[in-house]
């Protein structure tokens, strides 16, 4: 049945048959984890890519849509607890193509789309309503892109203006985030919502909007932060400003004293308050002309005086003995209005203003008896800006420092490094005088093999005589090749009545008895026998 096979089959079957024991296991493992392997790479490799349909998608939208989809016979996957479906790759916008004409998702309708809905006979409220939902829903889709948001619903209170009203009502807005799983919103995301919120909407402030998350959670009440989330960032900022004054003046300190005989400390306290100042100046230029100018002007002149007198009782004038003369009268009456300039200035003060510092300073006596306290009290009030006008303090104090602590810590690190020093130590003795066992085991497998393959090893006798099989076997082929190239001769030259005769120059019972050693030979040293062997075929291949 083996003759049947192809040859390029049966030489690779002979050769397998030529292998050892253990070549054959390693082999046969080698093959199946190749089998293995390629089965699953050809079932990933059939597997198709798939990309998402539709995201964010309500129960009743994601329940349509597989429906559509096994209807259709589309394979398709689940993903984001059915929120999100995926299909093949290649099938993605195709897809959404034809889900879109049959009205699939069918909450897909936000934003401006709302407004393409509206008829004629739409009322005004309803035209009201569909903006302010128009609205709603392009800022969800906005705030749903930041990073870190699953999903957002806006809420917006939008006053209708009335002419006749003198109070005119500021629109607000409120914004509930669902953060990703694992993820929270900083402070610089949720200032983000605020501000791009406040000014999506006219006359909205961003003070007016309210943002909070899906655990009940407020994040903002206005302008981005929480009263705790406030509290918290201008405590940072104090003790970053301190930190940042700190290590000013220690570096500072420690180019005079030296390292670890300084210590600084400051206390700041910083305005967080926000004021706003508005200076209303009135201004006039006097080489502009006035807008209006009037002048009156009464004059009067005459001669001889006017009889009078005081009355008396009952009426009765009493005689008036003035003498009469010339009499003058002027009055005038000017009136300016000049044009009058006004200059209103209004101030913002930013937040993070220095209400009050207070410096310490430590240094060592037993190293800084050289140094001026005095000195250094003016270089630190210099570095620090300090203002003993609005109440700044500083304290300079020299008294020696205690080391014993700072001695331990140097000792105890010291010990722990020669610890770990010793640890690692030890560690690579363990790994040489493991390496050095594993050398030595390696060598006496090595030697041991070798002595065995000597042992096992055909002998020069053994070999001279399988060599000499070898040349006696090729005699006689080459014997028979004449014989039969000779017999295809004769037949050429069609006279098949002449007997074809071999001549064999050899006894056959020494050549099988030459095939009967070689058969014992090979029995009792297959593997020296083959290498022999694949030796002879490798020599004889062209």
């Amino acid at each position: 049945m083996l003759d049947r096979l192809p040859k390029s089959l049966r030489r690779l079957l002979a050769t397998f048959g030529s292998f050892s024991p253990g070549q054959k296991a390693v082999t046969i493992a080698g093959v199946i984890a190749l089998v293995v392997g390629g089965f699953f790479f050809a079932t990933w490799a059939s597997k198709p890519a798939y990309a998402p349909l539709f995201s964010n998608l309500s129960s009743a939208d994601a329940g349509a849509v597989v429906e559509e989809l096994s209807a259709e016979g589309i394979a398709y996957e689940l993903a984001d607890g059915g929120q999100t479906v995926m299909v093949p790759k290649e099938s993605v916008y195709e897809l959404r193509v034809k889900l879109s004409g049959k009205g699939l998702p069918a909450e897909a309708d936000s934003g401006y789309s709302l407004l393409d809905k509206q008829g004629i006979t739409t009322s005004e409220f309803m035209q009201h309503v569909s903006y302010q939902r128009a609205l709603e829903g392009e800022l969800a889709k906005t705030i749903g892109a930041i990073d870190g948001i699953k999903s957002a619903n806006v809420h917006l209170v939008i006053p209708q203006k009335d002419v006749f009203s003198d109070d005119e009502k500021k629109p607000t807005a409120s914004v509930l985030v669902t953060e990703q799983t694992g993820q929270s919103l900083d402070q610089g995301q949720v200032q983000a919502i605020v501000h791009l919120v406040s000014a999506s909407i006219e006359g909205l402030d961003a003070d007016q909007v309210t943002v909070a998350n899906s655990n009940g959670t407020v994040l903002s009440t206005g302008g981005g932060e929480t009263p705790a989330a406030a509290g918290d960032l201008r405590s940072q900022q104090t003790t970053e400003y301190e930190k940042r004054l700190n290590s000013a003046l220690q570096a500072m300190l420690t180019s005079v004293v030296g390292q670890g005989h300084s210590v600084v400390t400051t206390t700041a306290d910083l305005d967080f308050d926000q004021t706003e100042t508005k200076t209303q100046r009135y201004t006039a230029d006097k080489d502009t002309p006035p807008l209006s100018q009037h002048r009156k002007t009464e004059a009067y002149n005459g001669t001889g005086g006017a009889a009078g007198g005081v009355l008396g009782p009952d009426n009765i004038q009493v005689p008036n003995n003035a003498a009469n003369g010339d009499g003058t009268y002027t009055s005038t009456d000017e009136t300016t209005n000049n044009a009058v300039g006004v200059v209103t200035e209004t101030r913002k003060s930013a937040p993070g203003n220095v209400r009050k510092l207070s410096v310490s300073v430590l240094l060592d006596s037993t190293t800084a008896t050289a140094v001026n306290t005095g000195e250094v009290e003016k270089l630190v009030s210099s570095a620090v800006g300090l203002d003993l006008g609005r109440g700044d303090s500083i304290a300079v104090t020299s008294m020696p420092f205690d080391d014993s602590a700072a001695e331990q810590s140097a000792a105890e690190q010291a010990a722990a490094a020669r610890a770990e020093q010793a640890k690692q130590l030890d560690e690579y003795v363990r790994a040489g005088v493991l390496g050095v066992i594993l050398l030595v085991l390696l060598f006496l497998a090595w030697r041991y093999k070798r002595r065995a393959n000597k042992r096992a090893g055909l002998s020069k006798a053994e070999r001279a005589q399988i060599e000499q099989m070898q040349a006696e076997l090729a005699k006689a082929k080459a014997r028979v090749e004449a014989a039969e190239r000779l017999a295809d001769a004769k037949e050429a030259a069609n006279n098949p009545t002449v007997p074809v005769v071999v001549p064999l120059e050899f006894d056959v019972d020494e050549l099988r008895a030459r095939q009967r050693d070689l058969t014992v030979l090979a029995e009792r040293k297959p593997a020296e026998v083959a290498q022999l062997l694949r030796g002879w075929l490798a020599e004889r291949r062209p």
